[in-house]
Formats: structure tokens, C-alpha cells, sequence
């Protein structure tokens, strides 16, 4: 198990961003995004089972985004708030008891992170989670930023590889995000080993 320990008290589950615009057929889709989904649905069913609490991101822009070409920002318009494409994946199935944390809702500040401008780190003290468990979308953007974020906080942090996917919006993007996550300390290994 790469020297992960069991899950226990203290860990927490954040699925970052598998929303229907970063899906394949989605304004900004990721290629293969779908594909998390069940991994994701494991893991949340795990989490449950040991009564740890599952946080779920989300994209949630105004019209306007700073984000947006139209504004000068990289992006196509997506995730806008309260619209079908900023809604969770329709077979994510996040526990009812899931927190969800809204991100990037002003037009001026973009937020790549699951931890800028929101309650997420005061809510993970709260509940005295010490390490927490990342998957989503998309690798080089929303995950990388949340957990060098997570790591920059002085949570522990285990990365589940086969539970995210990258835009690779330049080639090696992907590889470079998950040294990046790595050099930052945080543990990357599979899904299954959580259920070890």
C-alpha cells in the first residue's frame, strides 16, 4: 500500500470538480473526465462506510467569469451557476451527507483551488481531519492547485491516481502536475488501496 496507512479518524474525501462542462461532451470537457466517476463512487461508498466525511467542489461562476475568452481569461464559459453544466456528473453519487463547496462565484477572482475563498479548511479543522483524499478534475488545474494548497495548510495528502484526469492543455502537463504534487509531499497510489 505505498506506506499509506488504513483509513481511519482524521481522513476526509474531497472530489474536486467532476461537473457536466468538464465531462467529454462539455464545454470544457476533459478528455476520459468520465471516467472518475466510478472510481469516485467507490471511494465515496468507503468513506461512508467509515463514517469520514466526503467534500465535493465545484465550479459555481456568475455570467461574466474572469475566466472566460469573452473577459481576456483562458476559458470557453462553463459551470455557470445554477445551469445543467455546472451541476455534479448525473451518476456521481456523493453521499447525502456531503459537503458541497462552491468556488469562484465572484466575476472578478478565479479560484482553481477547492480551498480559495471558501469555508474548506476551516470546515477540515473543524472536524479534525488531518489528511485528506483527492480525486477529480482535472489534474493540472483544479486538483494540483487543491492539493499544493492542502499540503501548503499542513494537511497530509494521498492523490488517487486512477480518480483524476488532465485537460493537458500543453503537452506534458499532466506529468508535470503530478511532480509538482509530488515534490509538494503529497502521496499519490490507486483507489483500491484505500480499501486495504
Amino acid at each position: 500500500m505505498n506506506g499509506i496507512a488504513k483509513l481511519g479518524p482524521g481522513d476526509a474525501l474531497i472530489v474536486v470538480d467532476v461537473q457536466n462542462d468538464f465531462l467529454p461532451d462539455g464545454a470544457l470537457g476533459v478528455p476520459e473526465g468520465d471516467a472518475v466517476v466510478p472510481v469516485l463512487n467507490d471511494c465515496m461508498r468507503t468513506f461512508s462506510e467509515h463514517q469520514l466525511p466526503v467534500y465535493a467542489t465545484r465550479d459555481w461562476h456568475p455570467q461574466g467569469h474572469c475566466s472566460f475568452k469573452e473577459q481576456g481569461g483562458p476559458w470557453p464559459p462553463h459551470c455557470l451557476a445554477g445551469t445543467s453544466g455546472a451541476s455534479f456528473a448525473p451518476d456521481l453519487s456523493l453521499p447525502d451527507a456531503a459537503k458541497v463547496v462552491s468556488k469562484a462565484e465572484t466575476r472578478e477572482a478565479d479560484a482553481y483551488s477547492g480551498f480559495q475563498g471558501t469555508d474548506l479548511e476551516a470546515d477540515l479543522r473543524g472536524r479534525g481531519v488531518q489528511r485528506v483524499v483527492v480525486g477529480g478534475l482535472a489534474t493540472d488545474y483544479c486538483v494540483l492547485q487543491t492539493v499544493l494548497d492542502a499540503r501548503r495548510l499542513g494537511f497530509d495528502v494521498v492523490v488517487l491516481e486512477d480518480a483524476i484526469r488532465a485537460v493537458n492543455a500543453e503537452p506534458g502537463d499532466e506529468e508535470r502536475a503530478v511532480e509538482q504534487m509530488r515534490e509538494a509531499g503529497a502521496q499519490l497510489t490507486q483507489s483500491k488501496a484505500l480499501a486495504a
